[in-house]
């Protein structure tokens, strides 16, 4: 690596190529130790999304933080009914973009932000619906196929949320394998209105209006932080955006 022969030491050519490689390996590892710093600062975030939220409504606040935040790192985290609001409760998630009860917001343990509301509409394929033409109650399709998103909540496992006692049901753990199913007129079930609003306009499907069945269920989305939680840069930029998106509703 050094020629000694003259006054002072000096690198051979396979020396020269050595230190070429070293300072390489030492602009990585400074990369390396910035990168640390970022993920030690809190230069990322997690957001647990209730699968009924059309994401497409926080869009631009995404893209700001990527402005914003070039070398954050973002994880969305898709839970169904309870999982969005337990991935906080369990600190899995900085942020939850859901709803919640009135009792669960008076525990005082949260702080919500609400964004807008939506709905779950009671939906069949018109051949489902010829099987039914004077349908009247839920009562009458006891002996068709209701198709139900499983919670992936653990507090409430086991607990069917609007299925009458008796119901046959397929499950299914994400809306878009539910929609296929009810289009294609094996069962029934709600599905999101922003998911639904083009097969509804072109009779594809077809609200069920049954008298003691609700056909659309309004959905009040929050986004909601536990007040315990000391949130990072981008988490906190993260939550002072959603504040806005509301207001520009």
């Amino acid at each position: 690596m050094f020629d000694r022969q003259g006054y002072r030491l000096s690198l051979t050519s396979n020396g020269k190529k050595i230190y070429q490689h070293a300072l390489r390996l030492l602009d990585e590892a400074e990369h390396m130790k910035q990168l640390a710093t970022f993920l030690t600062a809190g230069n990322e975030a997690s957001i647990a999304i209730e699968a009924s939220y059309d994401l497409k409504k926080i869009l631009p606040v995404l893209e700001m933080t990527q402005t914003e935040f070039p070398h954050t790192q973002i994880i969305l985290k898709q839970e169904y009914i309870n999982g969005a609001l337990e991935a906080v409760k369990s600190a899995q998630a900085d942020l939850a973009l859901t709803t919640i009860d009135n009792l669960a917001l008076q525990s005082g343990q949260f702080e919500a932000n609400k964004l807008y509301q939506g709905y779950l509409c009671n939906v069949a394929a018109p051949r489902f619906v010829e099987r039914h033409p004077t349908l009247m109650s839920v009562a009458e399709l006891n002996n068709e196929y209701q198709i139900v998103v499983q919670d992936s909540g653990q507090s409430s496992q086991g607990v069917n949320y609007s299925v009458q006692t008796g119901q046959r049901c397929w499950y299914v753990n994400d809306f878009s394998t539910k929609k296929t199913l009810i289009m294609s007129g094996i069962g029934w079930g709600r599905l999101p209105d922003y998911m639904i609003e083009d097969e509804l306009a072109q009779h594809t499907l077809l609200a069920l209006n049954m008298e003691n069945f609700d056909t659309k269920i309004a959905l009040n989305y929050q986004a909601i932080k536990l007040k315990s939680n000391l949130l990072g840069p981008v988490a906190e930029k993260l939550w002072q955006n959603l504040k806005l998106v509301h207001l520009s509703e």
